[in-house]
């Protein structure tokens, strides 16, 4: 049957049952159920998936839809009666076939009465999942330690936990062809940018796939036309003080079902950079933690190709720096030492990441130690690559996002290479390089190197130094006040 969006509901309850046979696939799907009973003489139907639905509630619907037989009945309008017994918190009546078919495959209970063009939609879902727990990536010493889960209606309810205001709002969208996957658009009226948000909704309503299989990851490619660009455009987050925060900020937030990710835009680096440990600690110790972290990172990414620049060319070398350089080269180049023991070290977060959880522990430190030491003694490598390999792998997990870690790895790989292929030029230019992609970047339009470029030297100063949280409050709040005093 061709597909058609505006395929109505029949007044022949027999001619509907044969169209919502063949759309939900009943007698083809044992997860599929349907129900007939007869309530005041009327043949009535219930669709229903029986992995999305709450048993109890479906079986209370029917009980109570029966109960109507016991209840005089001579001239009501049965459509009516049957509407007011529905007391579950939603209920929608519509007359489309399609829309019923998403609804029921959503976890929806459909209920059709015979000779009537409309159709009851009553809300009983019960997903199965896990319940909220601290995200893996992403613990703090103090803080709440719920995160988001799997479930689009329990993910929503964690963000409006933390912000109780009515311009809170959760414009949900379906995307995808076959799949019809629930996507929640998600900001506060006022405060978000109106334009930025109805460009997202446009871009999210413009998506055409079958179905999203990688559900948040794919949309973000869909709405952000990101191919080949390593780095980040939007932040990844399984907190929901993390998503309120951003909220405030007047950023937007999207929640695609069978996701715990939700993704944050439009953002910057420094939005990157940020951890929600810094916030839960004193504003002077988030700013000795933040400005450590930003030291790791930049630590991570260009020490190991200063070292190989110091090692190529002596002569560029300062001489309080006359330690530096291997004591042992090893039996290979080191342009290759360097480059290997930079992949091998993606071996083993790829194979951590693959290994049971009980051993994957033990992998690490029997790896490091063991292919480590054999690889020094055999004389594949020198002593001091596998310490700058591990100072940068270490530099590189305390950056916050694990996306910008990945692209930070990449970036490091390119200047590597452009230094053993041009020395202090290819080091140079390489750098340069990297430096104006960033700077051309742009996430939903907002630039990517914000408050550095375009300069903003109060913005900046709040990236680098942790703001006293009353002190941000107060400053907001006279601004405020000096608006709306007469001049």
């Amino acid at each position: 049957m061709a597909y058609d969006p505006y395929v109505p509901v029949e007044k022949n309850i027999d001619e509907t049952q044969k169209i919502l046979e063949d759309k939900l696939g009943i007698g083809k799907s044992f997860d599929v159920g349907q129900r007939e009973i007869v309530v005041m003489e009327r043949r009535i139907q219930l669709y229903y998936v029986t992995g999305l639905v709450d048993s109890e509630l479906v079986v209370d619907l029917m009980t109570q839809l029966l109960l109507l037989n016991s209840l005089p009945h001579p001239n009501d309008d049965i459509f009516q009666t049957i509407h007011n017994r529905l007391v579950h918190q939603q209920v929608t009546v519509t007359d489309k076939v399609n829309d019923i078919c998403t609804s029921v495959l959503s976890g929806l209970v459909a209920i059709i009465v015979d000779k009537e063009t409309q159709a009851f939609v009553v809300d009983v879902r019960s997903y199965p999942g896990r319940g909220p727990a601290e995200p893996d990536t992403e613990k703090t010493v103090r803080g709440s330690r719920d995160g988001y889960t799997e479930n689009i209606v329990v993910n929503t309810a964690l963000t409006r936990r933390r912000i109780r205001t009515g311009k809170l709002r959760n414009v949900i969208l379906k995307v995808g062809d076959q799949s019809k996957t629930d996507v929640v658009l998600m900001y506060i009226e006022g405060i978000a940018d109106q334009g930025m948000v109805d460009e997202v909704k446009h871009r999210i309503e413009q998506v055409k796939v079958d179905g999203l299989t990688m559900t948040d990851k794919e949309l973000e490619e869909f709405i952000t036309g990101q191919v080949y660009n390593p780095y980040p455009l939007v932040r990844y987050t399984e907190r929901p003080d993390v998503v309120a925060a951003h909220l405030y900020q007047g950023m937007i937030a999207i929640i695609v079902d069978t996701s715990p990710s939700v993704m944050i835009g439009p953002v910057t680096l420094f939005d990157h950079l940020t951890s929600v440990e810094e916030y839960r600690q004193t504003p002077a110790v988030g700013t000795f933690l933040r400005l450590i972290r930003y030291a790791g990172i930049i630590v991570s990414v260009f020490l190991m190709p200063t070292w190989l620049l110091f090692v190529l060319h002596p002569e560029y070398l300062p001489d309080f720096l006359n330690f530096i350089g291997p004591q042992e080269e090893g039996n290979i180049p080191i342009v290759l030492q360097v480059i290997s023991g930079e992949i091998g070290m993606e071996f083993l977060r790829l194979a951590s990441i693959h290994t049971p959880t009980a051993i994957s522990s033990a992998l690490g430190i029997v790896s490091a130690i063991l292919i480590g030491q054999v690889a020094v003694d055999v004389g594949l490598f020198g002593p001091e690559i596998l310490f700058y390999v591990a100072i940068g792998a270490l530099g590189a997990f305390v950056t916050p996002s694990y996306e910008l870690g990945l692209a930070n790895k990449m970036f490091k790989l390119f200047i590597i290479v452009g230094t053993a292929l041009l020395g202090l030029w290819g080091y140079i230019g390489t750098i340069v390089i990297g430096f104006i992609f960033l700077a051309t970047m742009k996430s939903f339009g907002k630039p990517y190197l914000y408050p550095l470029i375009p300069f903003n030297f109060k913005a900046l100063l709040k990236s680098v130094i942790r703001y006293p949280i009353p002190y941000r409050y107060n400053t907001h709040k006279r601004q405020e006040q000096q608006k709306s005093q007469p001049e």
